[in-house]
């Protein structure tokens, strides 16, 4: 009786012992994450593959549990005034064909998670190694978010400084300060037409 008992407290402290390690590992997986820093990198894909590559990053980030790792996935896209059949409109088209940009904490432990996923071909940097986007890149790309202080409102006359509608006049209908962007009407192709635009990419003109 007393044999099974000194059993039972060995395999117990065993338990315990496993647990502690499972709980380091996890506390030291933790502090290696927070050592890193969250960069933006540029994802090269196949021709016509961004939004595959997208989603199936996506699919990998859920199944390795990688979202405390990758962030932001995105396809760059612009707006552009296209003519057809004598008629014009305003459409969205990709900006970097065969791209796709990631935020990301990056380390040498999940770049084959990332250049296995089906669409990627592989990361853009000197032989194919991963080279994060400069701050400079990272504000031309309006990759994150400015906050800014612009004295707008619903009514306001605006002119657009930016962009495919460079040199328009609007009138605001409504400012989402969250999201840094106005909802603005625009007399395009004939009619008033309403877009929605940057904040940093207006500006107020004087009733």
């Amino acid at each position: 009786m007393e044999e099974k008992d000194t059993l039972n407290e060995i395999q117990n402290e065993e338990v315990v012992e496993e647990a502690t390690v499972v709980s380091e590992d996890e506390q030291s997986y933790q502090e290696f994450v927070d050592s890193l820093e969250a960069k933006w990198y540029a994802l090269h894909t196949f021709s016509g593959y961004e939004n595959v590559a997208k989603e199936n990053l996506e699919t990998v980030i859920e199944k390795f549990n990688l979202q405390d790792r990758i962030f932001d996935i995105i396809i760059p896209m612009e707006d552009v005034v296209e003519e057809k059949n004598g008629k014009k409109k305003l459409v969205q088209r990709k900006s970097m064909p065969c791209y796709i940009l990631a935020k990301i904490k990056y380390a040498d432990d999940i770049w084959h998670n990332i250049i296995h996923t089906r669409g990627i071909t592989g990361f853009v940097g000197p032989m194919g190694r991963p080279l994060a986007l400069t701050q400079e890149e990272v504000m031309k790309l309006k990759l994150e978010k400015i906050k800014v202080e612009v004295d707008v409102v619903a009514g306001d006359n605006i002119e657009i400084v930016d962009g495919a509608l460079t040199g328009m006049i609007g009138k605001v209908t409504a400012v989402d300060s969250e999201s840094g962007t106005a909802s603005v009407n625009v007399e395009m192709f004939g009619r008033d037409t309403a877009v929605e635009v940057e904040l940093t990419q207006i500006r107020k003109i004087n009733n």
